[in-house]
Order: structure tokens, then C-alpha cells, then sequence
């Protein structure tokens, strides 16, 4: 487990929470209400671009997306939460072998730049879903969060990370702004067809240092 200090003031409903320290691990079974909890809290039907969103409504099915989550913090190497009397954050990140096992056609999918180098796609992961608690946005919880992925990445000699950002049918700003400030580079887009609707992906590639 890490801990980080996290010198930020945090609004909520009724009070000022204040993030002290912020600790970081891997998802266990116990976790689950909580992790279902923050992804409710980004992932509904109603997307709004400028704080960021998760693509499903985990609202419209309760019972599914918590076998869901069961499933992936059982199987995913890579699967970490932020807690602070609580859990307030997630992420979620994929090897190589466990992305393409389900998405199986997704390198060919993907129009890559013509500079893209891909030999980056020897050996990678893909961060699938980051989530913080709705009224808890915009205060660094996503790069801790991060942090602690790179840290295993290196022990593990895993040197590239991507990642997609949805800019249809409803742009993620607050994605695109993330990636902005992390450092990742364009590397191609995709056309995804997902529950009946056509979504266009961005694909952003970072090496990891």
C-alpha cells in the first residue's frame, strides 16, 4: 500500500473534507460496493463532457455491473484504488495478453498514425477506466492513482501504456484534459460499435518513465 500526502480542500455537500493522506492499493473483493459507488457517481445516463464520464449507466443495472467489477478485481494485475476513509477513486488497466483476449481485433481496428512506432505494441497495457468520486474531481486523485501503476509497471519491465478517450457522440473533455496532462501522445482513433451506438475513440500512447 502507498500513501501519498494530498495537500488539497476538497467540497462536498455540507461540509470541507479535507484529503490528508491518500492511500493507494490494490482492489480486494471487500471493495466492491465502493468501487460500484464511484463508478454510479461518473457513469449514468447523462454524460456531461466537461467533468468527465465513464461510458455505461452503472445506475441501470446494479446486479450485472457489480459481477462486473467482482470479475475484473479477481482477474486484472492492474486493478487499484484510492481510499481515504473510504474509497474515493479507481483504476483500471489491462496486460496486453488480457485486453486483446476480449478485444481481439482492436490493434487492426485502430487508423494509427503514420509515425506511430509499433513496436511500442510489443509489450503494453491499456488503461480501460479511471474514476473518481463525482465531488471529488479535479483535485489529483487520478495521478496518484497513476503513480502507483507506473510503479508496478517498472518492476514488471513494462515500458508503454495506452488509453482511449471518447470524442463521439459525446466528447470527454475532462478525459482529453487529462491526457494533456500526462504527457500522452496521439497515436490513432478507432470506430467502436457498444450497445447499439457508434462511439469514436481516440487513441493516446505514453511510455512509461
Amino acid at each position: 500500500m502507498d500513501l501519498v500526502n494530498l495537500y488539497e480542500t476538497c467540497s462536498t455537500k455540507n461540509s470541507i473534507k479535507k484529503l490528508n493522506i491518500l492511500n493507494t492499493r490494490k482492489a480486494s473483493k471487500k471493495d466492491l460496493s465502493q468501487i460500484y459507488g464511484v463508478a454510479c457517481s461518473v457513469g449514468k445516463k447523462t454524460k456531461i463532457s466537461q467533468a468527465g464520464f465513464l461510458m455505461d449507466d452503472y445506475t441501470s443495472n446494479p446486479k450485472h455491473y457489480k459481477n462486473f467489477f467482482m470479475e475484473k478485481i479477481l482477474q486484472l494485475d492492474h486493478f487499484y484504488i484510492a481510499e481515504n476513509s473510504g474509497v474515493v477513486g479507481f483504476l483500471m488497466a489491462y496486460t496486453k495478453e488480457q485486453w486483446l483476449e476480449s478485444n481481439p481485433n482492436w490493434i487492426e481496428d485502430i487508423c494509427w498514425r503514420p509515425d506511430f512506432d509499433k513496436t511500442k505494441l510489443d509489450d503494453f497495457v491499456v488503461i480501460d477506466k479511471t474514476a473518481i468520486l463525482s465531488n471529488l474531481t479535479g483535485h489529483g486523485i487520478g495521478s496518484i492513482l497513476y503513480k502507483r501503476l507506473m510503479k508496478d509497471l517498472k518492476l514488471k519491465n513494462i515500458k508503454n501504456i495506452f488509453a482511449e478517450t471518447i470524442i463521439s457522440p459525446t466528447p470527454n473533455f475532462a478525459s482529453l484534459a487529462f491526457r494533456e496532462k500526462q504527457n500522452y501522445t496521439l497515436s490513432g482513433l478507432r470506430y467502436e460499435s457498444y450497445k447499439s451506438t457508434l462511439y469514436t475513440d481516440l487513441i493516446y500512447n505514453k511510455s512509461v518513465s
